[in-house]
Protein backbone atom coordinates (compact mmCIF):
# COMPACT_ATOMS: atom_id res chain seq x y z
CA UNK A 1 0.00 0.00 0.00
CA UNK A 2 1.34 3.40 -0.86
CA UNK A 3 -0.29 7.29 -0.56
CA UNK A 4 -1.52 9.11 -3.64
CA UNK A 5 1.57 10.00 -5.20
CA UNK A 6 0.95 14.02 -5.78
CA UNK A 7 -1.82 16.03 -3.69
CA UNK A 8 -3.10 18.84 -4.07
CA UNK A 9 -4.70 21.04 -0.62
CA UNK A 10 -7.31 23.47 -1.19
CA UNK A 11 -9.13 25.68 1.13
CA UNK A 12 -12.58 26.80 0.14
CA UNK A 13 -13.41 30.25 1.05
CA UNK A 14 -16.35 32.76 1.07
CA UNK A 15 -17.53 35.54 2.73
CA UNK A 16 -20.98 35.00 3.53
CA UNK A 17 -21.14 34.66 7.28
CA UNK A 18 -23.66 35.50 9.71
CA UNK A 19 -22.27 35.29 12.75
CA UNK A 20 -19.24 37.10 11.87
CA UNK A 21 -19.52 39.06 8.54
CA UNK A 22 -16.58 39.11 6.25
CA UNK A 23 -14.74 35.87 7.88
CA UNK A 24 -11.88 35.27 5.85
CA UNK A 25 -10.42 38.88 6.10
CA UNK A 26 -10.58 39.16 9.63
CA UNK A 27 -7.79 40.79 10.89
CA UNK A 28 -5.77 38.70 12.82
CA UNK A 29 -2.12 40.60 14.00
CA UNK A 30 -2.02 42.27 10.75
CA UNK A 31 -2.84 39.44 8.66
CA UNK A 32 -6.45 37.88 7.18
CA UNK A 33 -7.52 34.69 8.63
CA UNK A 34 -7.72 33.22 5.30
CA UNK A 35 -3.74 33.75 5.31
CA UNK A 36 -3.07 32.02 8.57
CA UNK A 37 -5.02 29.01 7.39
CA UNK A 38 -3.06 28.92 4.39
CA UNK A 39 0.29 29.31 5.69
CA UNK A 40 -0.47 26.19 8.16
CA UNK A 41 -1.35 24.13 5.28
CA UNK A 42 1.88 24.96 3.36
CA UNK A 43 3.83 24.26 6.72
CA UNK A 44 1.99 20.31 6.52
CA UNK A 45 4.09 20.00 3.05
CA UNK A 46 1.57 18.03 1.47
CA UNK A 47 1.35 19.42 -1.90
CA UNK A 48 0.65 22.14 -3.54
CA UNK A 49 -2.19 24.83 -1.79
CA UNK A 50 -4.80 27.12 -3.28
CA UNK A 51 -7.19 28.62 -1.86
CA UNK A 52 -10.56 28.67 -3.69
CA UNK A 53 -12.69 31.68 -3.24
CA UNK A 54 -16.43 32.79 -3.87
CA UNK A 55 -15.30 36.45 -4.09
CA UNK A 56 -12.39 38.65 -5.15
CA UNK A 57 -11.40 39.78 -2.09
CA UNK A 58 -10.10 37.04 -0.92
CA UNK A 59 -8.17 36.28 -3.73
CA UNK A 60 -6.63 39.88 -3.34
CA UNK A 61 -5.12 39.35 -0.05
CA UNK A 62 -3.69 35.87 -0.85
CA UNK A 63 -2.24 36.56 -3.55
CA UNK A 64 -0.65 39.55 -2.02
CA UNK A 65 0.73 37.44 0.86
CA UNK A 66 2.59 34.98 -2.14
CA UNK A 67 -0.29 32.61 -1.97
CA UNK A 68 -2.70 30.73 -4.79
CA UNK A 69 -5.74 31.91 -5.27
CA UNK A 70 -8.52 30.89 -7.72
CA UNK A 71 -12.11 32.41 -8.19
CA UNK A 72 -14.80 30.36 -8.20
CA UNK A 73 -18.35 30.08 -8.76
CA UNK A 74 -20.31 31.93 -6.08
CA UNK A 75 -22.93 30.26 -6.01
CA UNK A 76 -21.82 26.54 -4.72
CA UNK A 77 -23.85 24.87 -2.37
CA UNK A 78 -20.82 23.47 -0.52
CA UNK A 79 -17.30 23.53 0.10
CA UNK A 80 -16.85 21.00 -1.87
CA UNK A 81 -18.34 21.90 -5.06
CA UNK A 82 -16.32 24.90 -4.32
CA UNK A 83 -13.18 22.83 -4.37
CA UNK A 84 -13.81 20.69 -7.03
CA UNK A 85 -14.47 23.56 -9.35
CA UNK A 86 -11.03 24.64 -8.39
CA UNK A 87 -9.20 21.58 -8.70
CA UNK A 88 -11.12 21.60 -12.49
CA UNK A 89 -9.11 25.36 -13.29
CA UNK A 90 -5.96 24.41 -12.04
CA UNK A 91 -5.58 20.77 -13.16
CA UNK A 92 -7.68 20.70 -16.35
CA UNK A 93 -5.25 17.32 -16.76
CA UNK A 94 -5.78 15.43 -13.71
CA UNK A 95 -2.39 15.22 -12.59
CA UNK A 96 -2.96 15.69 -8.99
CA UNK A 97 -4.42 12.58 -7.72
CA UNK A 98 -5.88 13.35 -4.50
CA UNK A 99 -7.39 16.45 -2.76
CA UNK A 100 -7.04 17.32 0.69
CA UNK A 101 -9.86 20.05 1.90
CA UNK A 102 -8.87 22.21 4.72
CA UNK A 103 -10.94 24.72 6.40
CA UNK A 104 -10.98 28.72 6.33
CA UNK A 105 -11.88 29.03 9.71
CA UNK A 106 -9.02 26.94 11.16
CA UNK A 107 -6.19 29.76 11.72
CA UNK A 108 -4.51 27.85 14.79
CA UNK A 109 -4.76 24.32 12.79
CA UNK A 110 -1.28 22.42 13.31
CA UNK A 111 0.19 21.30 10.51
CA UNK A 112 0.10 17.80 11.83
CA UNK A 113 -3.34 17.86 11.68
CA UNK A 114 -3.06 18.28 7.88
CA UNK A 115 -0.88 15.51 7.53
CA UNK A 116 -2.80 13.14 9.98
CA UNK A 117 -6.01 13.44 7.45
CA UNK A 118 -3.68 12.53 4.11
CA UNK A 119 -3.02 9.14 5.63
CA UNK A 120 -6.01 6.85 5.61
CA UNK A 121 -5.55 7.18 1.98
CA UNK A 122 -2.57 4.57 1.95
CA UNK A 123 -5.28 2.08 1.83
CA UNK A 124 -6.25 1.70 -1.51
CA UNK A 125 -9.87 0.97 -0.65
CA UNK A 126 -10.30 4.19 0.73
CA UNK A 127 -12.32 6.84 -0.83
CA UNK A 128 -12.26 9.70 1.60
CA UNK A 129 -10.85 9.88 4.61
CA UNK A 130 -11.11 12.19 7.44
CA UNK A 131 -10.16 13.11 11.15
CA UNK A 132 -11.63 12.42 14.94
CA UNK A 133 -11.13 13.37 18.52
CA UNK A 134 -11.95 12.19 21.61
CA UNK A 135 -14.37 14.12 23.35
CA UNK A 136 -13.08 15.04 26.54
CA UNK A 137 -15.62 17.80 27.78
CA UNK A 138 -18.34 15.48 28.96
CA UNK A 139 -21.41 18.74 27.65
CA UNK A 140 -20.10 18.17 24.15
CA UNK A 141 -21.61 14.40 24.23
CA UNK A 142 -25.20 15.74 24.14
CA UNK A 143 -24.37 18.96 21.73
CA UNK A 144 -26.46 19.29 18.45
CA UNK A 145 -23.50 21.22 17.41
CA UNK A 146 -20.94 18.68 17.78
CA UNK A 147 -21.03 16.25 15.29
CA UNK A 148 -20.03 12.39 16.35
CA UNK A 149 -18.67 9.61 14.25
CA UNK A 150 -19.29 5.83 14.98
CA UNK A 151 -15.78 4.30 13.90
CA UNK A 152 -14.57 1.41 15.56
CA UNK A 153 -11.16 2.11 16.52
CA UNK A 154 -9.39 -1.17 17.64
CA UNK A 155 -7.03 -0.81 20.58
CA UNK A 156 -3.05 0.39 19.64
CA UNK A 157 -4.89 1.69 16.14
CA UNK A 158 -5.56 5.30 15.25
CA UNK A 159 -7.37 4.58 11.79
CA UNK A 160 -10.74 3.06 11.51
CA UNK A 161 -13.67 3.10 8.74
CA UNK A 162 -16.31 5.50 9.38
CA UNK A 163 -19.88 4.10 10.03
CA UNK A 164 -21.57 6.94 10.82
CA UNK A 165 -21.81 10.61 11.42
CA UNK A 166 -24.44 12.01 13.70
CA UNK A 167 -24.94 14.86 15.80
CA UNK A 168 -26.75 12.92 18.10
CA UNK A 169 -24.38 10.57 20.76
CA UNK A 170 -23.38 7.60 19.29
CA UNK A 171 -22.71 4.97 19.76
CA UNK A 172 -24.95 4.41 22.35
CA UNK A 173 -22.89 4.66 25.65
CA UNK A 174 -25.57 3.66 28.20
CA UNK A 175 -24.47 6.54 30.23
CA UNK A 176 -21.14 5.32 30.91
CA UNK A 177 -18.89 8.61 30.31
CA UNK A 178 -15.99 6.26 29.83
CA UNK A 179 -16.61 4.82 27.05
CA UNK A 180 -15.16 7.02 24.39
CA UNK A 181 -16.93 9.27 21.99
CA UNK A 182 -15.70 10.63 18.80
CA UNK A 183 -15.59 14.59 17.40
CA UNK A 184 -15.27 14.86 13.98
CA UNK A 185 -13.43 17.17 12.72
CA UNK A 186 -14.08 18.93 9.26
CA UNK A 187 -11.27 17.95 7.62
CA UNK A 188 -11.60 15.80 4.09
CA UNK A 189 -8.76 14.05 1.83
CA UNK A 190 -10.32 12.76 -1.87
CA UNK A 191 -9.08 10.26 -4.02
CA UNK A 192 -9.25 12.40 -7.42
CA UNK A 193 -12.10 9.97 -8.65
CA UNK A 194 -13.86 9.89 -5.02
CA UNK A 195 -14.36 13.74 -5.37
CA UNK A 196 -15.80 14.25 -8.81
CA UNK A 197 -18.12 11.40 -7.54
CA UNK A 198 -19.15 12.58 -4.80
CA UNK A 199 -19.92 15.94 -5.93
CA UNK A 200 -22.05 14.25 -8.85
CA UNK A 201 -24.36 12.78 -6.32
CA UNK A 202 -27.66 14.14 -5.63
CA UNK A 203 -28.26 15.23 -1.85
CA UNK A 204 -29.33 12.57 0.13
CA UNK A 205 -31.74 11.01 2.84
CA UNK A 206 -30.18 11.25 5.91
CA UNK A 207 -27.64 13.89 4.57
CA UNK A 208 -30.90 16.17 5.02
CA UNK A 209 -32.07 14.96 8.36
CA UNK A 210 -29.03 15.42 9.84
CA UNK A 211 -27.25 18.80 7.23
CA UNK A 212 -24.04 16.76 7.22
CA UNK A 213 -23.00 15.99 3.81
CA UNK A 214 -20.42 13.01 4.14
CA UNK A 215 -23.54 11.25 5.13
CA UNK A 216 -24.57 11.44 1.63
CA UNK A 217 -21.04 9.61 0.57
CA UNK A 218 -21.81 6.23 3.04
CA UNK A 219 -25.48 5.85 1.48
CA UNK A 220 -23.54 6.14 -1.77
CA UNK A 221 -21.29 3.07 -0.79
CA UNK A 222 -18.05 5.11 -0.31
CA UNK A 223 -15.65 4.39 2.18
CA UNK A 224 -14.54 6.75 5.00
CA UNK A 225 -11.86 6.19 6.98
CA UNK A 226 -11.40 8.27 10.22
CA UNK A 227 -7.67 9.17 11.64
CA UNK A 228 -7.89 9.64 15.09
CA UNK A 229 -6.22 12.82 16.40
CA UNK A 230 -4.97 14.48 19.96
CA UNK A 231 -7.17 17.83 19.81
CA UNK A 232 -9.89 19.23 18.25
CA UNK A 233 -8.32 22.47 15.89
CA UNK A 234 -9.94 25.51 17.29
CA UNK A 235 -12.54 27.42 14.31
CA UNK A 236 -13.53 30.43 14.23
CA UNK A 237 -17.44 31.25 14.07
CA UNK A 238 -17.94 34.11 16.06
CA UNK A 239 -16.38 37.43 17.19
CA UNK A 240 -15.71 35.99 20.30
CA UNK A 241 -14.14 33.09 18.81
CA UNK A 242 -11.91 35.84 17.03
CA UNK A 243 -10.69 36.86 20.11
CA UNK A 244 -9.60 33.88 21.23
CA UNK A 245 -7.86 33.24 18.40
CA UNK A 246 -5.60 36.65 18.78
CA UNK A 247 -4.60 35.26 21.52
CA UNK A 248 -3.84 32.05 20.90
CA UNK A 249 -1.28 33.18 17.83
CA UNK A 250 -0.13 36.16 19.50
CA UNK A 251 3.40 37.20 18.78
CA UNK A 252 6.12 35.37 21.29
CA UNK A 253 2.85 32.72 22.01
CA UNK A 254 3.71 28.75 22.13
Amino acid sequence: MSLPRNPIVVIPSRMASTRLPDKPLAQIHGEAMIVHCWRRAEEAEIGPVIVACAEAEIAEVVEAAGGKAVLTDPEHPSGSDRIFDALQQVDPEEKHDAVINVQGDLPTIEPDAVRAVFQPLEDPAVDISTLAARISDPRERSESSVVKVAAPFAPGKHIARALYFSRAPIPWDGGNENLPLYHHIGLYGFRRAALARFVSLPSSILEEREHLEQLRALEAGMRIDVARVDTVPFGVDTPADLIRARELLAPGKD
